[in-house]
């Protein structure tokens, strides 16, 4: 008998009304915030369903994931790499921005991730991590499944993660996106927002 791999489980869940919503959500924020010609390195992309998204909008992506199960699912649409954050096998300079898509809490070592983060950047480089919210209303009910996603995370204190950020970038966060059942909303509330976003400029040395 068949096993539904986690890729799969992932992709199903994915393909519900509620997360196309968030995705999208997601997208417009960051569709804001990038320019036309940046060339995006997106870490921890798995199967690659916003990056797929930011290629239709002539975005040129590379996907990194440790996991090449996820990365086959990711079409041929982005160049594809498998491969531990922390490594990132790029030469210095190589990308005006660098995205973590709900990705960065979840490696073990983000620390070393971020300065190879800032490495792979260019001079004024850009940094931009869609991190979970522990204090949403929206953690709290998917952490209380104890089969939910957002009990593999590694790391929730987001000021701990923001400073470890400034080491390497000039950091700014904003509070995004609230989240209430089924229900998304414009929200900036701590308690109501399901994400933080984390922002950071690579300084010119």
């Amino acid at each position: 008998m068949q096993t539904t791999t986690e890729t799969e489980r992932y992709l199903n869940s994915c393909a519900s009304d509620f997360w196309q919503r968030v995705f999208e959500a997601e997208l417009q924020y960051l569709l804001q915030h990038l320019q036309p010609k940046d060339e995006i390195l997106s870490v921890g992309c798995g199967p690659a369903i916003m990056e797929r998204r930011l290629t239709e909008q002539g975005f040129r992506v590379v996907g990194l994931d440790v996991s090449r199960e996820a990365l086959a699912c990711a079409g041929d649409t982005i160049r594809a790499v498998a491969a531990p954050a922390e490594e990132m096998p790029f030469p210095d300079s190589s990308f005006d921005v660098v995205l973590y898509i709900a990705s960065l809490q979840f490696i073990e070592d983000y620390h070393t991730a971020l300065q190879r983060t800032a490495a792979v950047l260019r001079p004024d480089g850009r940094l931009i991590a869609l991190l979970l919210n522990p204090a949403s209303t929206f953690f709290r009910e998917r952490y209380a499944k104890s089969e939910s996603y957002v009990r593999k995370l590694k790391h929730t204190d987001l000021a701990l993660i923001e400073a470890t950020a400034g080491e390497w970038f000039q950091t700014s966060g904003e509070y995004y996106l609230g989240i209430d059942g089924e229900q998304l909303f414009a929200s900036n509330s701590p308690t109501e927002a399901a994400l933080y976003i984390l922002t950071g400029i690579k300084p010119e040395l």
